[in-house]
């Protein structure tokens, strides 16, 4: 007896048992999408004395982590990307005001002995706390002096807040004071000013009580003013910090509250659960017993990938949910590919049992599975490439659902299906009969191909229409890939459009773009106003916000998302690339893993897919942004799996069937791959239905999107792959595949004794 199955077991007990530990032990880590904070990302600029490079990035990475430490912000995140760009994380941070000013301040500090009053004309004068103009001295002592900054108050002092700051230098500190203590108590000679980023946010004079040429000694000293609790901490926070070794600029900004997170989990929760109920019911119906273990499978799946994402530290993010959801039908459909090849080879060879059909359908499937998942995990690797914030998240949690879908069929399904096929009957294991799909085909001479140019004009006609959209209407770029920000509030009361763009416009933003979503927008409590404007500032949005108070009651802001121009830019020229570089790929890979026939037309039908999603979306307005991108390079991902499945199925008829026409071979492989092509396409959109129903607005149009792909995709195997195919093939000098060399089973020599 092969010791397989029992290393197979015991690999899945192993892993099963790791995977419960993770998950009982660990807590995971939610991005801010999920438990509410604000996202900033600095990209620094080149300065007159300084150059922007890597260097003086994670210089200035390590003053902004000090800032954040010195914020008292719990748990900060903060990662240099690229040569130039800071990504800051600071969970429970919903004042991005707060957030871009203390955090991304240039903050040069210098100490400036003032020399005295400014001339009206003077054009290098510096205003001072009272707006009297002030000539100031070379800079004695900058930012790098200051050892530490703290915010205080001392009631015998007086009810107001000041700063203490400690020199590094106290020497530099006491020449500064002593040459300033030697002018007339009054001058304003005698003033010392303290300027942040070419502003004096103090300048006091040196105390009578200090002599002339003494100065003050200690290395220490009290900024003073009008300061509340938080102005005195955030001063506190700049000049501890130090001074950023180069300029930055805010380019991204995602700010998402508590309530909105606490929604998004509860909601991807519903629809996780819904999805793996469905689609387990399903899987059961066809398969009956067999079924009932793949669900079970299923069910480890979820666990292994949860595990998964502890393990590696992974932050979970909401589209990241969504892919988490939408890997429960690759796992789905590798379950199908094996079971549908068992089904065929018990009808071929009943009298060998279900152990053996089971073995060669895992066997004869494996092919398929491999190429399908690899062709995803392409498309997931170039979501982590060229996206960026939470579309990043989507990648990795589907790349690695993809690796657990294939441990969950290859392995657990496996090791269950073995353990108790011997002991199933035929008919009630699920793969005694063909099925009744099977049976509906095999019972007709369906002939598909012999109309393959018919459904190539028919499938010309749809891209017609489907690129008259764009061309029609345009693309509704959402702020991601056009710069602007995106700002949504949450009003308390019934919410008409015209009342929330007329107090938009109060503010002073007549021009932005104002929306309305709820339940019954317009009808009933719980509405939702998107407010898409400009680069505003976050004052700008700080008046909107109360101007919707005024007219509407009172609003929470829930989201607000700013882009720069260069980013956005930036980002819509990274899809481009990502889905051109997704089609090359997808053509590399299948022209190489099978036949640049085969690669060409995949591809071609693939741009078919791809035009449908965009055209649908273009005539009803829907926004194309991050999540779009997500669902596209799924939708393409999805689509080349089920294209791989009927080009490995023509491959192994027409290796069998070197002589037979290849239309008549392309016909039979789609006919003899629909019941896998109809059960797996069934249960990802049981998923996508779930994730429609309750992922919210924002999973809403992803899953949608998915569900055009997913039909399209499906579509154009059967009726767009299969002719291109053949009519490549018609041009094509390259020889049919030959067939597999038969496997030679090594016998043992002698009695098999160690001695």
């Amino acid at each position: 007896m092969s010791r397989a199955p029992v290393w197979r077991a015991v690999i899945a007990c192993a892993l099963v048992i790791t995977a419960f530990i993770l998950a009982f032990t660990m807590s995971p880590r939610l991005g801010l999408d999920l438990r509410g904070g604000t996202q900033l990302v600095f990209e620094t600029r080149d300065s007159p004395t300084a150059k922007a490079d890597s260097d003086a990035t994670d210089r200035a990475l390590d003053v902004l982590r000090r800032r954040a430490d010195a914020l008292g912000v719990v748990d900060p995140t903060l990662v240099r990307s690229g040569e130039r760009r800071i990504i800051v994380e600071l969970p429970g941070v919903l004042d991005p005001r707060q957030a871009a000013e203390v955090i991304g301040k240039t903050a040069q500090l210098a100490f400036h002995p003032v020399t005295g009053q400014a001339d009206a004309g003077d054009a290098q004068a510096v205003a001072d706390e009272s707006g009297q103009r002030l000539s100031l001295g070379a800079a004695a002592i900058t930012g790098d002096g200051v050892t530490d900054a703290v915010a205080r108050t001392d009631p015998q002092q007086g009810p107001g807040w000041f700063v203490t700051v400690d020199f590094r230098d106290p020497a530099a500190w006491q020449r500064l004071t002593g040459a300033l203590a030697c002018e007339q108590v009054g001058d304003p000679k005698r003033r010392l000013a303290i300027v942040l980023d070419k502003e004096i946010i103090s300048s006091p004079q040196v105390d009578a009580s200090v002599p002339c040429q003494a100065g003050m000694q200690g290395g220490s000293t009290q900024i003073t003013g009008s300061f509340t609790p938080e102005e005195a901490q955030n001063l506190a926070v700049l000049i501890k910090g130090g001074s950023l070794p180069v300029p930055m600029e805010l380019i991204e900004q995602r700010t998402v509250g508590p309530t909105l997170g606490s929604q998004a989990i509860e909601a991807s929760a519903k629809a996780g659960v819904a999805g793996v109920l469905l689609t387990a019911a399903f899987i059961v119906a066809v398969y009956r017993l067999v079924g009932l273990l793949a669900a079970v499978a299923l069910a480890v799946y979820g666990l292994l990938s949860y595990a998964a994402l502890l393990a590696l530290g992974a932050t979970l993010t909401l589209p990241g949910l969504a892919g988490f959801v939408l890997a429960i039908g690759m796992a789905v459909d590798a379950n199908v590919l094996v079971f549908e090849r068992a089904r065929e080879e018990y009808g071929r060879s009943p009298r060998r049992g279900l152990g053996a059909a089971l073995d060669r359908g895992f066997r004869n499937a494996w092919s398929a599975i491999a190429d399908s998942n690899i062709t995803t995990l392409l498309a997931a690797g170039l979501l982590f490439w060229l996206a960026s914030g939470p579309v990043r998240g989507f990648g990795v949690t589907l790349a690695i659902g993809v690796l657990a879908s294939l441990i969950s069929a290859m392995l657990i399904t496996r090791v269950l299906t073995h353990l108790l096929i011997g002991r199933m009957g035929a008919r009630a294991s699920g793969l005694g009969s063909e099925g009744r799909v099977r049976a509906w085909v095999n019972r007709r001479d369906v002939r598909l191909m012999a109309r393959g140019r018919l459904w190539l004009a028919v499938a010309a006609a749809l891209v017609a229409v489907a690129v008259a959209g764009p061309a029609v209407h345009g693309l509704n770029f959402g702020v991601e890939f056009t710069g602007g920000r995106i700002v949504e509030f949450a009003a308390t009361e019934p919410v008409t459009a015209e009342t929330a763009r007329r107090a938009v416009a109060e503010a002073g933003h007549p021009t932005a773009t104002v929306q309305i979503t709820g339940q019954n927008a317009g009808q009933s409590s719980g509405d939702l106003v998107t407010v898409r404007a400009g680069q505003i500032s976050a004052d700008d949005v700080a008046g909107i916000e109360r101007a919707l108070d005024g007219e509407l009651g009172e609003v929470t802001k829930q989201r607000d998302e700013l882009i720069g121009p260069s980013m956005g830019e930036e980002l819509r020229r990274n899809a481009v690339i990502a889905l051109g570089v997704a089609l090359a790929a997808q053509m590399v890979y299948l022209a190489v893993r099978f036949r640049w026939t085969f690669g060409t037309a995949a591809v071609l039908a693939l741009v078919v897919d791809t035009a449908a999603v965009v055209g649908v979306f273009a005539w009803l307005g829907k926004p194309i942004d991050g999540v779009f991108l997500a669902a596209m390079l799924t939708v393409i991902g999805y689509s080349i799996n089920d294209k791989v499945v009927v080009f490995d199925r023509v491959r192994e008829l027409w290796s069998a069937r070197r002589r037979a026409p290849f239309a008549d071979v392309v016909n039979d492989a789609i006919l003899q791959t629909v019941p896998r092509t109809l059960n797996t396409g069934l249960g990802a959109l049981f998923i996508l239905a779930a994730l429609a129903v309750f992922g919210g607005d924002s999973l809403r149009d992803f899953a949608i999107a998915l569900l055009i792909g997913i039909v399209a995709g499906t579509a154009s195997s059967s009726f767009v792959a299969g002719p291109l195919a053949i009519e490549l093939e018609r041009r094509s000098k390259q020889p049919p595949p030959e067939p597999p060399e038969p496997r030679v089973r090594r016998t043992r020599e002698g009695p098999g004794a160690v001695v």
